[in-house]
Order: C-alpha cells, then sequence, then structure tokens
C-alpha cells in the first residue's frame, strides 16, 4: 500500500487532516453562496427546472415520456426540494452549492492521501475559483451534482488502490456511479478515465474484476436512461458541429494538467496525482470530442467533473513550490499556499463578479414579469410567444400573466407533457390573433434572438407586421416584451 509518508510526505495528523477537506468544502460554500440570487434572476435553462419541479409527480413523468428524460431524476429531486423549502431562486441553486463544497472536500482528501496535506489544501481550494465551476456552483442544474458524484467515486477509486477496499467501498464505488449516470448519462466518461488510472497504477486481478463488476452494474443501471434519450435527441440538435476552435479550450486546460503531472513525478505502478488526475482530466474531454464526431455533443458542462482532475494537478504545482521553497526559505514556504490563494482570488475576481451578474447568462426570465404586469394593462387580453419556448417566462412567473389568455395555446404544457405546450395550427392562431385590438408578444432580445424558422412563429410575426403597430416596448436581460395595436382599417 502506497500512502503520501511511504512516498516521502510527512504524515498529517488526525486534526490537520480534517482541516484539509474542510477547509475547501466550507470555502466553496462561501463562494457558491456568495451572490446567490443573481439579482434574482433565473435564466432559460434554470427555468426548466423551476417549471418542471413545481409540476406534480405524475406530470413529470408524463414529461419524461416526452422530452428532458436525461434530467428526469434531478427534477424529482427538485421537485421534493420545492415541495418541502418552496421554490425561489435558494431553493434552486443550493443543492449545486452544497455537491460543490463536496467535490472540493474530495479533490483535498485525494490530493492528501497522494501527495500530502499542502497539495490536497491547494487542489481543494483551486477547484471552487476555477471559473467554470464558479458558472455552475450556482446553477439549477444537475451538472455541480455529477461533480460531487465523480468526485466521491474518484476518492472511493484511490482507497481501493491504496490496498483498503473493502466490499462497501465497491458498493459505494458502483451505486455513485449509477446515481451519476442517471443525473447525466455522459458522466459514464469517468469509468475510462478510472480505467487509465487502474492501468497506470498496475492494479492486481482482485481489483480488475470486482471493478469491472461495479462498472457492469452501473452501466447496466444506465444503459436503459441513454437509449431511450436517443429517441428524444432533437433536444441537442441545436449544439453545433465540432470544430478545430472549440478544441482550444480543453488543449489549455490539458497544457496545464500536465505541467502538473510532471511536477509529481509520477512513476509507473505507484497511485499519484498524476496517475488520478491526469486521465480524470484528459479522457473526458477527449471521449466527448469523440462523441461528437458522430452527434454534436461537445458541451463543457458535460464534463464539468473532468476539472477535479485540473484541480487536483494544479495542487500539485502549488505543493512542487512549495517543497522547493521549504529547505531554503521556511518561513515563506508556510504562508505560499495562503498567497496563491489570496492572488488567484484577485486576479479572478473580475470574472467571479462578472458570473454573479444577469448579464452572464444569455437571458432572465424573471425579469420582465414587472414589465408584463404592467404592460398588460394595455392589452385585450392576448399573449403570443415567439419562439414557443418563451413560454417559460409564464410558466414560472404565472401570476404576471394573470387575465393574459394564450392565444396560440391548444394544449397547456403540463396536460402535453411538454415544456413549451402544444400550439393551434397556424390558420386558427392567425384567425385568433385578428380578432384581437391589442396583443402582448414575449419573445427574444434582438442582441440573442435566433432567426424565426418555425412556420407558426413566421405566421405571428407576419400577421403583428401587417395589422398591427408596435405601441409599446421593453427590453431586459435578454428578453422582450411589446404592445401591438390593431391598426384601423383604410377608409
Amino acid at each position: 500500500m502506497y500512502t503520501a509518508k511511504a512516498l516521502g510526505f510527512p504524515a498529517v495528523p488526525p486534526r490537520r487532516s480534517v482541516a484539509v477537506w474542510l477547509i475547501p468544502m466550507l470555502w466553496t460554500h462561501c463562494l457558491g453562496l456568495w451572490g446567490l440570487s443573481r439579482q434574482d434572476s433565473v435564466w432559460r435553462d434554470e427555468a426548466a427546472t423551476w417549471q418542471v419541479a413545481r409540476r406534480s409527480t405524475a406530470e413529470i413523468l408524463h414529461m419524461l415520456e416526452n422530452v428532458d428524460v436525461v434530467h428526469g431524476c434531478y427534477y424529482l429531486l427538485m421537485h421534493g426540494l420545492f415541495a418541502g423549502f418552496g421554490p425561489g431562486t435558494t431553493t434552486l441553486r443550493l443543492p449545486s452549492v452544497l455537491a460543490t463544497g463536496v467535490a472540493a472536500a474530495c479533490v483535498a482528501v485525494i490530493g492528501r492521501r497522494l501527495a500530502g496535506a499542502v497539495v490536497g489544501l491547494a487542489g481543494g481550494m483551486a477547484f471552487g475559483l476555477l471559473p467554470a465551476v464558479q458558472f455552475y456552483l450556482q446553477e439549477g442544474r444537475p451538472y455541480a451534482l455529477v461533480a460531487a458524484g465523480a468526485g466521491i467515486a474518484t476518492l472511493l477509486l484511490v482507497t481501493v488502490v491504496q490496498g483498503r477496499a473493502r466490499t462497501v467501498h465497491w458498493a459505494a464505488y458502483g451505486g455513485t456511479v449509477l446515481v451519476c449516470g442517471l443525473l447525466n448519462w455522459l458522466s459514464l466518461l469517468m469509468l475510462p478515465a478510472h480505467l487509465v488510472t487502474l492501468l497506470w497504477t498496475r492494479a492486481g486481478r482482485d481489483v480488475w474484476t470486482r471493478w469491472a463488476a461495479a462498472c457492469a452494474v452501473a452501466v447496466a443501471g444506465v444503459l436503459p436512461l441513454a437509449l431511450f434519450s436517443r429517441s428524444q435527441s432533437v433536444q441537442v440538435s441545436w449544439i453545433p458541429p465540432l470544430t478545430w476552435h472549440m478544441a482550444i479550450g480543453p488543449a489549455v486546460l490539458l497544457l496545464i494538467g500536465g505541467a502538473g503531472a510532471l511536477l509529481d513525478r509520477p512513476r509507473a505502478g505507484r497511485p499519484s496525482v498524476a496517475a488520478v488526475g491526469l486521465p480524470l482530466l484528459a479522457v473526458p474531454q477527449i471521449g466527448l470530442m469523440g462523441l461528437s464526431l458522430i452527434q454534436p455533443l461537445f458541451l463543457d458542462r458535460y464534463v464539468l467533473f473532468s476539472l477535479l482532475g485540473l484541480a487536483l494537478l494544479i495542487g500539485t504545482v502549488v505543493g512542487a513550490a512549495v517543497r522547493a521553497a521549504r529547505p531554503r526559505f521556511p518561513a515563506v514556504s508556510r504562508w505560499l499556499l495562503p498567497a496563491v490563494v489570496a492572488v488567484a482570488t484577485v486576479a479572478l475576481l473580475p470574472q467571479s463578479l462578472a458570473k454573479r451578474s444577469p448579464a452572464s447568462r444569455v437571458d432572465d426570465v424573471l425579469a420582465m414579469a414587472s414589465d408584463v404586469r404592467r404592460m398588460k394593462k394595455r392589452t385585450g387580453g392576448a399573449v403570443l410567444f415567439v419562439p414557443a419556448a418563451r413560454r417559460d417566462t409564464r410558466s414560472v412567473s404565472p401570476g404576471a400573466f394573470s387575465g393574459l389568455r394564450d392565444i396560440a395555446l391548444s394544449e397547456s404544457p403540463e396536460r402535453s407533457g411538454t415544456l413549451k405546450g402544444v400550439e393551434a395550427d397556424p390558420g386558427r392562431i392567425r384567425a385568433a390573433m385578428l380578432a384581437q385590438r391589442r396583443i402582448l408578444l414575449v419573445t427574444d432580445a434582438p442582441r440573442v434572438a435566433r432567426p424565426v424558422t418555425a412556420a407558426r412563429d413566421r405566421m405571428k410575426i407576419s400577421v403583428l407586421e401587417k395589422y398591427f403597430t408596435a405601441v409599446a416596448d421593453e427590453q431586459v436581460r435578454g428578453r422582450r416584451v411589446t404592445v401591438y395595436e390593431r391598426l384601423a382599417p383604410a377608409r
């Protein structure tokens, strides 16, 4: 069995070992709680969570038959939290904050076990500071939860590689991978990363056998979800094909990680930060690129958990600097880690502030509620949405739309088992529009709007331009509300 002490690092007293993971976890929680409400803004992805979580369990299950089954477990979890604590930005985002703290703690424990307290503490603190992590730790979506699960699974793998394995560890490993897969089946990309770690550390036959069995159980549990979600692949049809410039970001991360791996001075057959962190960083990124050649899927949030590996390797860089300074500058070496964290925090402060601003997201579903309440007094009780997905505004803020009739809707989102409802055919919508004196239109602001392609939406715009004139217009945080008034007939 290899431990930090056996590899030449000092043993960590029990009390200090608790601080190694507790400090990064609390640090990450503080980063997450800072500006959690983002000025009471909720963007379109979070709006999907919000509106689905407020439905009944039966309505959620009905929706999953048609759309978003890949997030089904997460929606059911948030449904329970909304039922217990009420809908709000805190309930929406706090699970991600807590999960990211757990992930940071896992990084710290892994780093401490493999390379000592300094590496663990540095890696755990670095994880919460990474820009992508700061973005998703305040996101009402499942990606932070997957990162926490991947951190736990990787910690269990390190426990196994270090020769401490018991049956409970294997059961926990398989169960954790299964839960991660049910939250997002692309998280199974952690398995080939763990395979590389086992190859690197020359794991024994017993470890390979038990690992294969745990993987088989987890994959078998996730496979039905993955196969069924293929029937809903139209949901990701908007993701652009992989291009070379999309690989620049991952390439930079791999260069940073590679430098950390070299400083770790890894040796084949020995568990090390490099043997764990580099595969965890590289394999999911490269694997997602490979999948994207078959079907475009390359979004950084799908492999957010790979940044666990990057944080571990950053911890190695800091640990190497401390180790180099210790013989000649012992006093300086003790303050090197706090200084690095302080400098990194200040350097990243502009990005940290930006990510806590409503402008950091494409739009804000809640921002326009007050405008709708004020402007609907000038309408004849009719509202339209272009595209139909902008109906999420009404689903999240139903009170703002009270008294307005959705003249295009033939079946509500809840009853149809969809996110945006089912609209009537273009002819019926046109007739309903021409029967109105005033119509309130909810759409995207020009800076984020995509070209109108759906036949219904083209018809809506055409009728408004031909038979109506805009009498009021407001744009706020990526959304636009316009009141149209019917033109007087020509005499």
